[in-house]
């Protein structure tokens, strides 16, 4: 089972403000496919918890992302 999650309740979980979140962590730390979707191409964003938990326990980085896709 996945539990997709807003901006706001992402930001309440891992204590980040949501602007963090928006401006410095996605598309660079929280990628789109991996780390989250926008449902029927719309324009709101749903992070995936499971993935997100695991890649902050595990120390995950951008770098080790890009060589497992490569």
């Amino acid at each position: 089972m996945k539990t997709y999650l807003t901006t706001q309740e992402l930001a309440d979980r891992i204590k980040y403000n949501v602007r963090t979140i928006r401006d410095t962590l996605k598309d660079s730390v929280l990628l789109e496919g991996i780390h989250y979707i926008r449902p029927f191409n719309g324009r709101k964003i749903l992070y995936l918890w499971e993935v997100i938990e695991k890649d902050m326990v595990s120390g995950t980085s951008i770098d080790s992302i890009i060589a497992s896709i490569q």
